[in-house]
């Protein structure tokens, strides 16, 4: 029983570890990395033609193959009084009735099947509804405190390991183990902490555990949820300390509205009087690409945004392609800019050096273009912003650490909205790319900001910054482990592998 238990576990984890790699349509100059994963299926083998029918066919049949020829043909002999044939003349058969004749039809062979792609995994990373934003003031003194009990868990011996996947209706050792393992994090609390049958109680802690973990809250203990309750108690107490030492250096200008991303969670809380307002999926960036840790400050949202392709991404990905793909930048719409705004000739550079490094490589705005249609400004360092995206349905993936750096932002034009709360809606700008078609389009009501208005503002083809009046604070958080101003302990998975403090 172990040893099935084991192999259904692994297939599991299989499933899920092949969802990240899923392969995606993506525009090849997106900020984030491409990633496509070749096919692992193999084209279906054709089925061997059928052998020939020995039964002679039915009047009017069609053959589904060619009938081979027979071995020979058998001739009756001719009626006594018809007069005999010269020995040198050639037998000529009876004519056959077209009725009873048989009828061959030469089909075509018939083309493999293809195999039927595999199901994808179930998803079961749940976007937290949780009220209490991922940071606040206190965030730093809660999480501290809770790696103080941690570590005295991983002193006492940890919890037990659940051995198997277990569901309402369970019964046996495998809940009394459940119950003992949610009872040490607190997950269940008094006699409840004991048994060896499943109950609502029980049903309804294995559910707070999936909540705290950013997982679907289904009350069944399988998949991710299993794995999650099987990490060692020391490597939660890691990821606490860590994630406390980061908030450590922490100098952020809370206010009465912020916005908050934390990398582990891929989402955005958009925060308004201490409450989530509202909170956004989002995609990060790659262990290859990380995004940064940052303070900022929101300052304008831009409507159709040209993109200045990152020097790196110059050099790793737009060089070697135009070696091998002399009209690449003129497909993608990328102009080159020298320092004084003019254009040059991509048949200028010298593609087999970094000359293309020197000058300004810039996508022109557009549905193609890797921004997307809209970009939170936010000047920082790290020349990173939250913005849109051509590929919305990576947003469907549980893995969503798939971005150069920048953070792509499920409701993009609804946090637009939000942060534009309060400021002036002026009239649109004309643009040689606005269609006279799109122009009654835009809303006559120019009092408030709303989503549907800052699409068709995109819809009429102009650029338009929108500036804040008053400046939004921004954080960019690397938290593994953390605690909320009620201390409830959440977790999330170290993808970048930088939790080392306690190790």
């Amino acid at each position: 029983m172990r040893r099935a238990t084991k192999a259904l576990l692994l297939l599991s984890a299989a499933a899920l570890a092949a969802a990240p790699f899923a392969a995606r349509a993506q525009n090849p100059l997106s900020p984030e990395p491409m990633s496509t994963q070749p096919s692992s299926e193999a084209p279906a083998a054709p089925k061997p033609a059928a052998a020939p029918s020995t039964q002679p066919a039915s009047p009017g049949a069609i053959e589904a193959a060619p009938l081979a020829p027979p071995a020979a043909q058998i001739q009756a002999p001719p009626p006594a009084s018809a007069p005999a044939a010269p020995a040198s003349a050639p037998m000529t058969p009876a004519p056959v009735p077209a009725s009873r004749a048989p009828t061959t039809v030469q089909a075509e062979p018939a083309k493999p099947k293809p195999k039927p792609k595999p199901p994808a995994p179930p998803r079961e990373m749940a976007l937290s509804d949780d009220p209490t934003p991922v940071l606040q003031p206190e965030t730093f003194f809660t999480t501290a405190k809770a790696s103080e009990r941690y570590a005295a868990i991983v002193d006492a011996g940890g919890w037990p390991a659940v051995p198997s996947e277990l569901k309402p209706g369970a019964k046996g050792p495998a809940v009394a183990i459940l119950r003992r393992r949610l009872a040490v994090e607190g997950d269940i609390v008094g006699a409840e902490a004991n048994g060896m049958n499943w109950t609502p109680a029980l049903t309804a802690a294995v559910k707070r555990f999936q909540f705290r973990n950013g997982l679907k809250q289904t009350g069944i203990v399988a998949g991710a949820t299993l794995r999650a309750m099987n990490i060692p108690a020391n490597v939660r107490f890691k990821q606490l300390a860590s994630s406390a030492q980061r908030l450590a250096g922490l100098n952020f200008p809370f206010g009465d509205k912020y916005v908050a991303v934390n990398i582990p969670s891929t989402a955005v809380d958009a925060v308004e009087n201490g409450r989530v307002a509202h909170r956004y999926a989002a995609i990060v960036g790659g262990p290859e690409h990380q995004s940064p840790q940052l303070t900022a400050k929101i300052v304008a949202i831009n409507l159709n945004p040209t993109w200045t392709v990152p020097v790196s991404i110059i050099k790793n990905e737009i060089i070697p392609k135009m070696r091998t793909q002399p009209n690449y930048l003129a497909r993608a719409h990328i102009r080159i800019l020298n320092g004084r705004g003019e254009e040059i000739n991509p048949k200028a550079i010298d593609w087999n050096s970094e000359r293309a490094t020197n000058y300004i490589l810039r996508q022109d705005s557009g549905k193609g273009n890797s921004l997307g249609l809209i970009r939170i400004q936010m000047p920082n360092p790290d020349a990173v912003y939250m913005h849109d995206t051509p590929t919305r349905n990576l947003f469907a993936n549980d893995y969503r650490f798939l971005s150069h750096g920048c953070v792509r932002v499920q409701g993009v034009y609804d946090l637009a909205a939000w942060l534009l709360q309060g400021v002036p809606v002026t009239p649109a700008p004309t643009s040689e790319q606005a269609s006279v078609a799109l122009a009654p389009a835009i809303s006559s009501d120019l009092g408030v900001w709303t989503a549907a208005l800052i699409q068709q503002r995109i819809a009429s083809g102009a650029r338009e910054d929108v500036k804040l009046p008053k400046p939004v604070p921004v954080v960019w958080v690397y938290l593994t482990g953390w605690a909320s101003a009620d201390g409830m302990v959440h977790f999330r998975d170290d993808v970048y592998n930088v939790d080392t403090v306690g190790g």
